[in-house]
């Protein structure tokens, strides 16, 4: 009987991971490719996280993978399914909702704490309420909802003690950083579902009102905003390359291979200036493979473990 149950378990893990890979190779190219550099175990439990982050957030804004997100009428109520289907499976509990149950395998095998999966579903739910930054610090606080706490739940799953603050901040600020490079590159893409994530008191800073900042008369201002968003971005990737040192050498590769990949996205759109927009950044396929060279080499250096810089916004303990 037992034997029966390790065969039924394995079987069920094993679909569930094809299932998680089928859905990072459709929704992240890049993520995917990094993903590859890991050692088995955390490729495949990262394919499973990523299966449930990405549904999570298809469901809440109606799109398929990432693309075409379309303004949904009930909201809030798609995340009150995320958060009780995420609640069982963080219970230990079969959902019979594949990305759910993909979050309860990693959960079961990493010791994953649920505090770090229930700070993003919040996030969904910020987003759901048509929640809008005022100041920076909510946009920072945004930013961990939505992207911090995943850099979090992925250190875990990279072995990281979750009683390791100082590291868990350091993962969170790649999280901050990628979501930072979203933004910056998604202004339009936002700006037609009814989305602004750029703080108020930036547009009022900018004399821009809100919810004309897309307007051609802006796009002068709107790059100056763009490109601080980079600037903060490449700060807190700054700091996640010092955490990265820290980790087994192939997370390391992937992690700092990710960092330049994506941190390439806040480089292009700052560079593109008021044509950041025009045509959707993205990383070229030479780009990535030479960011995992780079990475590589990278990997092998020693970094200096200094302190976090005092001036980067601190995730809620």
């Amino acid at each position: 009987m037992a034997r029966d149950d390790n065969h039924r378990l394995s079987e069920e893990r094993g679909a569930l991971v094809r299932a998680a890979r089928d859905s990072i190779a459709r929704g992240s190219k890049s993520f995917a490719m990094a993903s590859n550099l890991f050692d088995r175990a955390t490729r495949e439990r990262a394919w499973l996280l990523y299966a449930w982050c990405r549904a999570c957030d298809d469901i809440v804004d109606g799109q398929d993978h990432g693309h075409g997100a379309t303004i949904v009428s009930d909201a809030e109520a798609r995340v009150a399914i995320i958060a009780e289907k995420t609640s069982a499976a963080l219970a230990g509990e079969v959902v019979g909702d594949m990305p759910f149950d993909a979050l309860r395998l990693v959960a079961a095998e990493t010791g994953l704490p649920a505090r770090f999966a229930h700070d993003l579903v919040t996030g969904f739910r910020l987003d759901a309420e048509d929640w809008r930054p005022r100041s920076e610090a909510d946009l920072y606080r945004y930013c961990y909802h939505v992207a911090g706490a995943v850099g979090c739940i992925m250190a875990v799953v990279m072995g990281v003690d979750p009683a390791d603050e100082d590291t868990l901040d350091r993962a969170c600020d790649l999280g901050m950083a990628f979501q930072l490079a979203n933004i910056a590159r998604d202004i339009e893409e936002d700006d037609r579902i009814g989305r602004c994530y750029l703080p108020v008191e930036w547009l009022v800073e900018m004399d821009m009102p809100p919810g004309q900042h897309m307007k051609p008369p802006f796009r002068d201002r709107l790059t100056v905003l763009s490109r601080r968003l980079a600037t903060r971005a490449a700060l807190h990737e700054a700091s996640a390359r010092v955490g990265a040192a820290r980790l087994p050498g192939r997370a390391r590769w992937a992690v700092l291979a990710a960092a330049g990949i994506y941190g390439d996205i806040a480089r292009a759109v700052a560079a593109r200036g008021n044509h950041a927009w025009d045509h959707r950044v993205t990383t070229s396929n030479r780009a990535k493979l030479a960011w995992v060279v780079k990475a590589a080499i990278a990997a092998r250096r020693p970094v200096a473990d200094r302190p976090r810089d005092p001036v980067l916004w601190t995730r809620p303990r």
